[in-house]
């Protein structure tokens, strides 16, 4: 089974064999829980991570302690790429909202990868590219739409990137930390996708949605951003691939492997 099968994450399955092969001794599988914290706002940066699935938010927090989400990742991303820029901290909090896992690699084993390898800087930029996307098209939909079509975006955005069908494990809490709004805001929205029955139901804890009514709720920003953000990590594979290839390492024990072990 080649690498680009078994990593389940877009970015990492890109890289060439020998490039991947410098970051695999030290990855390490790890199953992460709904609203685990990955890293706070302000921390120092020690770890990378690359989701296999589930969806992780990044959260702007305010000095008022108001948080509003800036974007939100599956397996086409990574968080903590920032290092990679020299950035020693993190600009955003990262929180699981899906249950899924992740390829965890140390900051001081992905540095060393990056300064040898042209593909994993490659692979840097599609992610900055993506992301950037990502955060402009946000404003932009928080700037000019209503409230009602994006909670319907930010939907749609995860349900993308979950596994467990039309059942979605979110709270009305995290909803009013993805729009930055207020829970009666939120209670609001919630019983108005009720009524045009984009929602199905709203059990304590999830949400069931109706992905065509849904989609219908949603602005043009879901499909656009979602097209362009397929576009640049498609097109940037392509590019990753034709990068000079990294210099030869030393041969180390395989952590990847034993995943999950």
């Amino acid at each position: 089974m080649d690498h680009a099968t078994r990593v389940g994450n877009r970015l990492l399955a890109a890289l060439p064999p020998a490039d991947f092969a410098l970051l695999a001794p030290y990855l390490r599988k790890v199953a992460l829980e709904r609203d685990t914290v990955l890293i706070r706002s302000g921390d120092r940066i020690e770890h990378l991570h690359f989701p296999c699935g589930g969806a992780i938010a990044f959260i702007v927090d305010l000095p008022n302690g108001q948080t509003a989400a800036t974007g939100v990742i599956g397996h086409e991303g990574a968080v903590g790429l920032t290092s990679a820029l020299g950035a020693s901290r993190s600009p955003v909090t990262a929180v699981v909202r899906v249950p899924g896992s992740v390829l965890q690699i140390p900051a001081a084993q992905f540095m060393p990868a990056l300064r040898r390898s042209p593909a994993i800087t490659s692979m840097v930029q599609i992610f900055t590219r993506s992301l950037l996307t990502q955060f402009q098209h946000v404003a932009a939909c928080n700037a000019l739409h209503p409230v009602e079509a994006r909670m319907a975006r930010w939907l749609l955005h995860i349900h993308d990137r979950a596994d467990g069908g039309n059942l979605l494990p979110l709270t009305q809490e995290t909803m009013s930390e993805l729009l930055g709004v207020r829970r009666t805001t939120v209670t609001h929205v919630v019983s108005a996708l009720r009524a045009s029955r984009a929602l199905k139901s709203n059990r304590r804890g999830q949400l069931e949605i109706d992905r065509p009514r849904l989609e219908a709720v949603a602005c043009e920003c879901y499909k656009v951003m979602s097209r362009r953000i397929d576009r640049i990590v498609s097109q940037g594979a392509a590019e990753v691939l034709h990068a000079t290839p990294a210099r030869a390492c030393q041969p180390t024990g395989n952590r990847l492997s034993k995943a999950g072990s």
